[in-house]
């Protein structure tokens, strides 16, 4: 499942990274989001861009493009 397919107030936990640039892969890692990591999806922008998340206690917005590398399971 994709993070942009998730509603406000959803629990998700990261599976894996997609293929990216390392520079971005290596950016989302010191953000947090490891492979299960826990988060939730606080609100999206009116047009689904960005979204912002809760993980390990702080806010976070990512473009959903960006978001969308992240591969999760709902909890």
């Amino acid at each position: 499942m994709l993070v942009g397919h998730l509603k406000a107030g959803q629990k998700a936990r990261v599976i894996s990274i997609g293929a990216i640039h390392p520079a971005y892969r290596q950016r989302l890692l010191s953000m947090g989001l490891l492979p299960g990591t826990e988060f939730t999806v606080l609100r999206m922008a009116p047009l689904g861009d960005p979204i912002e998340i809760e993980v390990r206690g702080f806010a976070l917005s990512l473009r959903k493009d960006e978001a969308n590398i992240l591969e999760v399971e709902g909890c």
